[in-house]
């Protein structure tokens, strides 16, 4: 089972850090969602994974004994909610800036003499006779 996570680790990893390295905003941003799911399962399978067995001490007992870790999970859970605000930030920023600029492309956004289709000095061609 560890080998197993640890492949699908590996692959989401790799496939996370390809699309970043992509020109379009959008496969950056499905990049970055993919690396923190790649993150998250690397933290759950650093903590002990144990089936069926609650992280409980039983009534008289103790210690706990060969059960699961709740720290990790804890934080996964945080991750998770972490993740989404970013996730959905980035999603708002990147459809603002294909709203006002027109192009998702990261290489005509880094072009500084892009005129914004909203902006006040780009005059529309119908209005430029009057």
């Amino acid at each position: 089972m560890t080998l197993l996570l640890a492949i699908v680790i590996g692959v989401l990893f790799t496939v996370g850090l390809y699309m970043m390295m992509r020109r379009s905003l959008t496969k950056v941003l499905i990049g970055l969602m993919l690396l923190g799911q790649a993150i998250n399962l690397l933290i759950f399978t650093t903590g002990r994974l144990q089936r069926a067995k609650p992280p409980l001490i039983p009534l008289g007992a103790e210690q706990i004994s060969q059960s699961a870790d709740p720290l990790p999970q804890a934080l996964i859970l945080t991750a998770i909610v972490i993740s989404f605000g970013v996730t959905a930030f980035a999603l708002v920023l990147a459809r603002q800036t294909y709203t006002v600029l027109g192009t998702n492309d990261m290489n005509e956004l880094r072009d500084t003499d892009i005129i914004p289709k909203y902006h006040p000095e780009s005059v529309p061609e119908e209005e430029e006779g009057l």
